[in-house]
C-alpha cells in the first residue's frame, strides 16, 4: 500500500507561480514511477510530468517548458514547479504513483484568476 499526499494548490494570478508537493508514504521502496496529472471542469484527466525511480523525467508536449517535476528521495516527496500561470491552468492536480498497481492522491485545486 502506498499513500499519497498533496498540498500546495490555491488560488493564483495569471502569471504567477506555485510548487506542488506529493508526500508518499507506506511501501516507498515498491514505487516505480511517480507523476503529476490534472482535471480541468469537464476535461479528461491529463499528463503534466512523471519521474521515475531512476531519476527519467518526462513531460507531457503541453507542458514543457512552464512545469518542472523533482524530487526530494530524503522525504519521499516529489515537487510540480508551475511557473507562468494561465487560467487555463485551473484544474484538481493529482499525484500519481506506480507500485505494481496504481496509487493516486486526493488532489489539490490550482485556480489560476486575477
Amino acid at each position: 500500500q502506498v499513500q499519497l499526499v498533496e498540498s500546495g494548490g490555491g488560488l493564483v494570478q495569471p502569471g504567477g507561480s506555485l510548487r506542488l508537493s506529493c508526500a508518499a508514504s507506506g511501501n516507498i521502496a515498491s514505487i516505480t514511477h511517480m507523476g503529476w496529472y490534472r482535471q480541468a471542469p469537464g476535461k479528461q484527466r491529463e499528463l503534466v510530468a512523471s519521474i521515475t525511480k531512476s531519476g527519467r523525467i518526462d513531460y507531457s508536449d503541453a507542458m514543457k517548458g512552464r512545469f518542472t517535476i523533482s524530487r526530494d528521495n530524503a522525504k519521499n516527496t516529489v515537487y510540480l514547479q508551475v511557473n507562468s500561470l494561465k487560467p487555463e491552468d485551473t484544474a484538481v492536480y493529482y499525484c500519481r504513483a506506480i507500485a505494481t498497481i496504481p496509487y493516486w492522491g486526493q488532489g489539490t485545486q490550482v485556480t489560476v484568476s486575477s
